[in-house]
């Protein structure tokens, strides 16, 4: 399915070209543009649409009150666009955003979309931010034989070690034109480096800001 990359500029963004339904509204889906988390799914209509992309952060239409929606405006979690798209049918949004406080959800979760079969779990974002939660979860909760509990207790001297010799194995699986082997010892320095910021108190989303900016 091919989507649009939306200006963010009124006056370039094909509001009228968005397909609502019979009710004048349109879905639209909210994800952290950063690690990709599915935030929450709301509405818009022509207005609120045109708000939001005027403003810079979202505006719904609630269907309940039957008004607009100002996203964050009572609680302080606003929403800053970073990108919106619309698909191939031109009948649903997708807007990356900047969730302020981290908390989408009037529940106070992350996300609207934090339950499985009842109970309340992290939603999935990309591979790295799972594996990080989970090393984070290691070092909060520490469980008995755990490899990476090991490593915590073993403070910067052990996890620095093992960075080390993780680069030194990706280096010479390159050097081998290895691409399995290639993939796997990358793998292995991606996991020794997000067990360092965990143990040093760095986000990984702090991480995906500095490529954010990097990459302009």
């Amino acid at each position: 399915m091919s989507d649009s990359a939306l200006n963010l500029f009124p006056d370039a963004i094909p509001v009228d070209k968005i397909r609502y339904d019979e009710r004048g509204l349109v879905p639209a889906i909210v994800q952290d543009y950063l690690d990709g988390t599915v935030l929450m799914m709301a509405w818009m209509n022509r207005e609120s649409l045109q708000k939001t992309l005027t403003t810079g952060e979202t505006v719904f239409w609630s269907r309940s009150r039957q008004e607009l929606w100002h996203k964050g405006a009572t609680s302080g979690h606003i929403q800053k666009i970073k990108t919106i798209r619309y698909d191939c049918d031109s009948d649903a949004l997708l807007i990356g955003v900047e969730q302020i406080g981290d908390i989408a959800c009037h529940t106070g979760e992350r996300s609207c979309f934090h339950q499985i079969e009842g109970k309340i779990a992290p939603p999935p974002g990309d591979t790295l931010s799972q594996v990080f939660n989970v090393i984070c979860d290691r070092r909060d909760n520490p469980i008995e034989n755990s490899y990476t509990c090991k490593l915590f207790a073993g403070g910067d001297n052990k996890i620095l070690k093992k960075i080390g010799e993780e680069s030194a194995e990706v280096v010479m699986a390159f050097k081998d034109d290895d691409v399995e082997g290639i993939a796997g010892e990358v793998a292995d320095l991606f996991y020794h480096t997000l067990v360092a910021l965990a143990h040093h108190g760095v986000e990984l989303k702090d991480v995906y800001r500095k490529l954010q900016q990097r990459r302009g």
